[in-house]
Formats: structure tokens, sequence, C-alpha cells
């Protein structure tokens, strides 16, 4: 098992360096102006579309930046590869997630993810302030960690039977069987892939429960020592998934940051529906 999502109640006295990273898919300004009308004294702020994404590469909704932009990022944030790191958004959401994957595959082995988020450490009574944080910028090298990381390629060598592997669609059961596709042009799911909707990952208080009953529907699923390739709409609600596993113990484990909307921009890529 490996560590992931921690509690506000969890937090060990020392420093940690904090990382906002609210954000709303319907309003792509939404979580830049709540940073600015206050957040936790001293976190920084990563911005979904621009920071965590490289919106003018190829690869999907949401595409992966380059080495080069992810470097230029943990340095202009002040990060060190043996930091505690805490990244919170506004609770039971992906964002968090997809900022712990980068810095997982940047090498930075203490991330965790805020199950409470945001609320919860107001309600802690952490202090707020409202200018931008402006930590000492750094001069990490990032340990890149590439086994982590699945392009279209590995995922057509699965397709295939080229690779063994599992690929996992974190997309809600509709949009897996192609009933309902309200963003991509072709609706359905990578041939082969199982479906584990990411929001069935959140207890009824909208948390993510890392418990045993998230694990056992997990384990309905993906057994624990199949490799797994992780995938959704834009790699975005993919990663509180991978996130889930990795916390769960599963060893052999990527994510396809392109997803389904790069996977489909290639006009002769197969897919499947349930009425197939």
């Amino acid at each position: 098992m490996t560590e992931v999502f921690k509690s506000v109640g969890e937090l060990t006295d020392g420093y940690w360096k904090l990382i906002d990273v609210r954000y709303s898919l319907q309003d792509a300004e939404a979580g830049r102006k709540a940073y600015d009308a206050g957040h936790i004294a001293g976190a920084v702020y990563w911005d979904l579309g621009t920071d965590l994404s490289d919106m003018e590469a190829g690869g999907g909704r949401h595409p992966m930046p380059s080495r080069e932009q992810l470097t230029k990022l943990f340095r202009r944030s002040g990060l060190e590869l043996d930091d505690r790191i805490l990244v919170y958004d506004g609770g039971g959401e992906p964002f968090a997630a997809r900022a712990w994957w980068l810095l997982r595959y940047g090498g930075f082995k203490n991330a965790f993810i805020l199950k409470e988020g945001y609320e919860g450490l107001v309600q802690a009574g952490y202090p707020l302030e409202a200018k931008e944080a402006a930590p000492e910028r750094s001069e990490v090298k990032p340990d890149w960690q590439g086994q982590l990381f699945a392009d279209r390629e590995d995922v057509r060598d699965i397709v295939e039977g080229r690779k063994e592997g599992v690929l996992l669609d974190a997309r809600a059961p509709e949009r897996y069987a192609g009933k309902h596709e309200p963003l991509d042009p072709v609706a359905g799911h990578i041939p082969g892939a199982r479906n584990f909707d990411w929001s069935r990952l959140k207890a009824e208080d909208g948390q993510f429960d890392p418990g045993e009953e998230t694990e056992r529907a997990i384990r309905e699923v993906v057994g624990s020592d199949e490799p797994v390739t992780v995938y959704c709409g834009s790699g975005v609600t993919a990663a509180p998934l991978n996130a889930m596993l990795t916390h769960l113990g599963q060893k052999n484990l990527r994510l396809y940051v392109g997803s389904y909307s790069d996977w489909v921009s290639d006009p002769g890529a197969p897919v499947e529906t349930d009425d197939m």
C-alpha cells in the first residue's frame, strides 16, 4: 500500500508545501478567482488549463505538459524532491489527483491529496490569505517516472495484443457503453476496456473513501496483480482512479493522459459499444 490520501486530522507537525488546484470544468476562471479571493496561507495555485495541461499541444482535451513545462512549474513553485506536499481542490474532485499524478511523474515521493479539500482546512482553522504566494524559486531536477505514463501507442499495443494489460475506463457507464456522449465525436470505449466510474470512489459525504468497500468494488473489476492503464475522456477524471489504485497497492499502473479524446482523434481508431 502506498499512502496517497490524507485527512486534515492526519496532518502531523512539520512543514508542508501547499498547492491549491481548485477549478471548474464549467468555468475555467472560477478556480483562479476563488484562489484570489482567499486561500490557505502559503499555497501556490496550479491551474488545470494553463499549468496541468498544455492546451496548445495535441493529445486529447487536456494534453500532457512537456517535461520542460513541468520543470518550470515545479521550480517556480519552490519545490524540492523530498518536500512534503499537500494538494487540495474542493474535495472529492479530480483536480488534486491530476496535480498529484504529475508530481509523482516528476519524482516527488511525498505528495498527498487532501480528502476534505479547501473547506476542510478552513474549518480546521488554517490561516487564510488573499495575496498570491511567492515561494523562493528552486532548481529542482525532476526524477522522471516514465513508467507511470501511457500514450496512444502503448494503448494500441494492448488493444492489438502485443502487450499484456487491462484498460480501465473511468467514465460514467452510459458514456463507456456509448449510449450518451456529450463531448467526443465518437461514442463508445477503447476495445477491450473494463469500466469503473470514478465517482464510485466517493463516500456519501462526497469525499474519496480509500476503505475496504471501495477496494472490494475495484477488485471486482481488476485484480491486484494485473497491469492496468487507466483512462477517461480527457485524462482528468482518470487521475483519482489512478490515485486510488496506487493507494491500494496496484504496482503496474499507468495513466493514459490523452485518454478517449486522444484515441478517437485518430479516424481509424477502433471503438466498442455495449451494442456490439
